[in-house]
């Protein structure tokens, strides 16, 4: 009887995912597919002059360590207009803001940069939000068109900006942000980055966030070029102030303003150099903001976590239950033998349409396809992270980041 009930079990959880993969594969913005990209060249051979002013606005908090790649990416820009660099120092104490001048001055674009000193987190204010506020608060004095808002980990090919700002000029857009390549390099890192950028695209699908008709909306935080006049028509960053997931967060307010459309895609040559050192790494990137997308909602994370487990989860299942139920004797098993066959049918196709709608994510990152088979444990692992998320929140050690807690 037990058998039986396992094996109904595992066959209505397993057809119950392969059709939730087919929904996904299908009708859900084509999200796994990589080819919404914005192509960069890394140097330019001519460029146009004449082109708009922009901002751009880095936000540091202690980042001496990554710094001295990405600064000076920011400052070799071959950019036909003028570019400005607007480093927010917040309350470092690494030396961050003697170490930005320094790397200016070795690269003959002092002129260029200006040190912005950050005052204290006020409160009601997430960290990097009070950071991106003082830099364009800063830039406001000048003339530019853009705000480029991008981190301090982000290194730029030498075309990026103009790259950038093309793409909103061409389409008339009040914001272009690119989901950086984040570093894949180590064991752990191989599976759990790609499906990291997966599940974002499953979450905003990027042809949905691109449609000027659809509600939705996202950005990747360490790449967004946004027009002045859009930021001043929802108020600045100043509208996000108190938003951990402040991408989505003035993606959301950009777009819902209604002026001009917004674009998201994928990059193959803006880059972040911060390593995760591991498994860790990755796990406090997560759980620092997890719980708080899911709106800090016990429901819903009950709710997440039920149908993570029935789409990634649930194949692998049907598969394991399934061969139980066929090695076990006719007698045992009152000759049901179908039942376990078409646990591993079903656990089966689903488990094959999740490998290969991962794969192109994958082979995006350079990773061996065969990698896509592991996407059930990079789902198991990612649903701790959610589940530790919600643990720290009640802690009060929600959203803790670079020393700081929300």
């Amino acid at each position: 009887m037990a058998m039986m009930v396992l094996m109904v079990g595992a066959c209505v959880a397993a057809c119950a995912s392969l059709a939730t993969w087919v929904y996904l594969a299908l009708f859900r913005g084509m999200f796994w597919r990589t080819d919404t990209r914005l192509e960069v060249e890394a140097a330019p051979l001519e460029v146009e002059l004449g082109r708009p002013g922009v901002a751009a606005i880095v936000p540091a908090r202690n980042e001496v360590g990554v710094i001295g790649e990405t600064l000076p990416s920011l400052l070799r820009q071959r950019y036909g207009g003028e570019l400005r660099v607007y480093l927010v120092d917040d309350v470092s104490h690494d030396g961050t803001a003697s170490a930005a001048r320094r790397i200016a001055e070795e690269n003959g674009a002092g002129d260029k940069l200006r040190v912005v000193a950050g005052a204290p987190l006020p409160d009601g204010w997430a960290g990097k939000v009070w950071a991106m506020q003082q830099g364009y608060e800063a830039a406001s004095a000048g003339d530019f068109k853009y705000a480029l808002f991008t981190d301090a980990d982000i290194s730029h090919p030498a075309g990026s900006v103009r790259a950038l700002v093309a793409k909103a000029e061409a389409d008339g857009l009040d914001m272009v942000s690119v989901m950086a390549k984040l570093d894949a390099g180590a064991l752990a890192e191989s599976v759990l980055i790609p499906a990291f950028v997966f599940f974002f695209g499953k979450l905003y699908p990027f042809r949905r966030v691109n449609d000027p008709l659809s509600r939705t909306a996202a950005a990747a935080g360490g790449c967004v070029l946004a027009r002045r006049d859009a930021l001043e028509r929802i108020g600045g960053p100043a509208a996000i102030r108190d938003r951990i997931i402040d991408d989505c967060a003035l993606a959301r307010a950009v777009k819902g303003s209604g002026q001009r459309g917004i674009w998201l895609g994928l990059s193959e040559q803006v880059r972040s150099v911060r390593g995760y050192e591991g498994i860790g790494g990755i796990w406090r990137m997560v759980a620092r903001s997890a719980y708080a997308q899911l709106g800090n909602s016990p429901p819903l994370l009950l709710g997440t976590v039920a149908a993570m487990a029935l789409t990634y989860l649930a194949p692998a299942f049907g598969v394991a239950a399934g061969v139980a139920g066929l090695v076990v004797s006719v007698s045992d098993f009152a000759g049901r033998t179908e039942l376990a066959a078409a646990a591993v049918a079903a656990g089966g196709l689903g488990w094959l349409m999740m490998a290969a709608v991962f794969t192109p994510m994958l082979r995006f990152y350079g990773k061996p396809p065969a990698l896509s088979v592991l996407m059930p444990a990079a789902a198991a692992v990612y649903m701790i992270m959610t589940v530790d998320s919600a643990r720290r929140f009640y802690a009060g050690a929600g959203g803790a980041w670079k020393g700081r807690t929300y």
